[in-house]
């Protein structure tokens, strides 16, 4: 018998008279107790004035560099959740799903928090946008993190990956969490936590958990804070709707019920790769997780001539099915989360039964023990008529078929579903795939296009991936989660910022046109990393452009547009006063101005971006280049990335070109 215990306010919470038991999926056996009296408002006074402050402390860098820390420590300790795992009924196969899936998710989240965010507490949302006249009253957004916590309320069929997928961009963001898994698989969800709590990677307060019911933990909560829920539509319901979330405009995400489709190209014929796709694509959907997955393909939908081949097929599939125990590894479906979900199931089987005919599957359980039973499959003749198969879903291993006439009519189809996460379209033909496009993105989160291209790398229907969005409109929640930075948002507030840009670049830890700058004594090429301050700038000696040079250019590089040839054909052209120097030609002059050219700290150029060609240059016109420091990032202990803003211009002092130039500069060795 395991105890599961909270972690509240700093300490671990055994289990009272509150507790409710936990049963086997395999032996419907109970296996664990959850559940305690908690003290809620001491949680969120933990998680707000001691976890907060000590992860708002640290950078965007700082925090993501925890993150993969916590991840691999997770990865080094994780064969023991595995044996909790099968006692949820699943396989080794969605163990690796949930467990080593939820790792990569955490990997990829800070993977891509040191490569999109800054080093810094401070994250600017879009360009800087002009108030004035002259430059001296500027605007941008800014993000910061809401100084509240995240209450996490999680679904039972994946514990851990569903912990982490909401865990990785809360932290990231700056944001402390709770935790409150559903209580059917919190043991394995409350050993996964200790690990990463023990690891003591991050800070006090950064994480809680609860095991077993929240209290009155969300009438606490208020506008600086945010909920993430995943669960059913219902449930949803009644917790978005708390007077106090309402009232205080709380943040709700929701990841909730959602009957997927799967729609069949009409080029997808029997012996085509598509067709074989499909039916091994459905097959995954209905087996893995015993079907327990907001993503599963809930209804097949196929071109009429299609459907008997699609029935045959797919029932020949699930005939290979071997349901037993989950840690054999020969089994390949286990099962339900507990005898109450199976009984669940069975009543919604019973409605759906009404508009469809069961085709393959039977009432009996498998197995005489647990929470078992044999994948179901129904075929819908009329889908038009029917309802309870585009209302009704049985989250376990069902699915209904259902035949369509042409494209408008399967994208319907699709659409009745009131809102989804995900529908896939299999199908070789680019019309095929861009006709529905346009006629069901809007009802749905994700759109799955798989053919014979890219079905040797294609991650699956059912697989939500940390880098784009998992949710969906309507019925599926209306919510989103992962979609990279885009969830580290959810938990950030943007702020319209107004001032000058002296002002607005110490607010946005970034140098900005127009505020001071430093003029060095030496080129900053010389000062290594840690030396070089925001704002330092080098102007350069003026360099005349003539014709000669453009037209060298133009003979050695093979540009011979007519605008820098053809001195007529060029003052044709409403752009043009006449022939003009080569874009390239300025670029390359401005890196013989300002190039340093003996070996120093500077490693490498490594990009160049934003690059806008203003004015035109003409012939005996002067190029002077400005270098400035616009940002610093710490990339490795030997060497950060100085992002430089490079402005070109003329004699008058008008602007020609601006850029930002990328540079790896290390650091000084004697210091470090």
């Amino acid at each position: 018998m395991l105890n599961l215990h909270s972690f509240a306010a700093g300490r671990w919470i055994a289990p009272d008279g509150a507790a409710r038991a936990i049963h086997s999926a395999i032996t419907s056996e109970q296996i664990a107790q959850a559940g305690s009296r908690l003290d809620t408002a001491a949680m969120l006074d933990f998680a707000r004035n001691t976890g907060g402050p000590a992860l708002r402390k640290l950078s965007f860098h700082d925090r993501a560099r925890r993150l993969k820390a916590l991840a691999l420590h997770l990865k080094a300790h994780k064969n023991p959740l595995y044996e909790l795992s099968y006692m949820t009924g699943a396989t080794h196969a969605d163990s690796q799903i949930d467990i080593d899936g939820g790792i990569t998710t955490m990997l990829v989240f800070a993977s891509k928090g040191r490569r999109e965010l800054p080093d810094a507490q401070v994250y600017l949302d879009g360009d800087l946008e002009q108030l004035s006249r002259n430059g001296s009253f500027m605007g941008q957004h800014i993000c910061t993190p809401l100084l509240g916590a995240a209450v996490h309320i999680n679904a039972y069929n994946f514990p851990v990956w569903g912990m982490l997928e909401k865990l990785a961009p809360t932290l990231l963001a700056g944001v402390p969490a709770i935790i409150k898994p559903a209580t059917s698989t919190a043991h394995l969800a409350e050993a996964a936590f200790r690990i990463m709590l023990e690891s003591g990677i991050f800070p006090k307060g950064a994480m809680q958990f609860i095991a077993g019911g929240s209290g009155d933990l969300l009438a606490r909560l208020d506008g600086q804070d945010v909920v993430a829920f995943t669960g059913s539509a219902e449930t949803a319901l009644k917790l978005r709707s708390a007077p106090n979330l309402l009232q205080n405009a709380t943040r709700f995400t929701a990841e909730q019920d959602s009957l997927n489709a799967s729609i069949l190209g009409p080029d997808a014929k029997p012996h085509t790769p598509e067709f074989e796709l499909f039916i091994n694509e459905a097959y995954r959907e209905i087996t893995t997780k015993a079907g327990q997955k907001c993503t599963a393909i809930r209804r097949i939908i196929a071109p009429e001539a299609l459907v008997e081949p699609v029935i045959v097929a797919l029932s020949a599939r699930l005939a290979g099915v071997k349901i037993g125990d989950p840690a054999a590894r020969d089994t390949t479906m286990g099962a339900l989360v507990s005898q109450s979900q199976r009984a669940d199931v069975q009543a919604r089987i019973k409605l759906i039964s009404q508009e469809a005919r069961r085709v393959y599957g039977e009432d009996k359980p498998p197995l005489s023990k647990g929470a078992f039973m044999t994948p179901q499959l129904f075929h819908c003749a009329d889908p038009d008529m029917a309802k309870a198969v585009h209302e009704v879903e049985a989250f376990g291993p069902v699915s209904t078929i259902m035949p369509y006439r042409d494209l408008p009519h399967a994208a319907a189809l699709a659409n009745r579903g009131g809102g989804s996460l995900v529908a896939s379209v299999i199908t070789h033909d680019p019309e095929v795939a861009s006709r529905l496009a346009m006629g069901i993105a809007a009802h749905h989160g994700r759109l799955y296009f798989n053919d014979r291209d890219s079905m040797g790398e294609a991650t699956g229907h059912g697989a939500p991936l940390p880098h784009l969005v998992h949710g969906g409109p309507g019925r599926a929640g209306g919510g989103e989660e992962m979609g990279g930075i885009r969830g580290v948002m959810h938990y950030m507030q943007r702020t319209a910022v107004q001032g000058s840009p002296r002002l607005l670049s110490a607010i946005g830890q970034t140098w900005l046109p127009g505020a001071p700058v430093v003029k060095a004594a030496t080129h900053p090429f010389r000062h290594h990393f840690e030396e070089l301050q925001l704002g330092q700038t080098l102007t350069t000696k003026p360099r005349k452009i003539t014709l000669e040079d453009i037209e060298h250019f133009a003979h050695f590089t093979g540009d011979t547009f007519y605008a820098h040839m053809d001195e007529e054909a060029a003052k044709a052209n409403p752009f043009f006063p006449g022939r003009v120097a080569h874009g390239y030609l300025l670029l390359s002059f401005a890196a013989g101005l300002f190039v340093e050219p003996d070996p120093g700290p500077v490693l490498a150029n490594t990009g160049l971006n934003a690059l806008s060609f203003q004015k035109p240059v003409s012939p005996d016109d002067s190029l002077t280049a400005e270098l400035t420091v616009k940002r610093k990032t710490k990339r490795t202990d030997e060497y950060g990335e100085v992002r430089w803003h490079v402005r070109l211009s003329n004699q008058e002092g008008e602007t020609v070109a601006t850029y930002a130039l990328l540079t790896m500069v290390a650091y000084n060795p004697a210091k470090t």
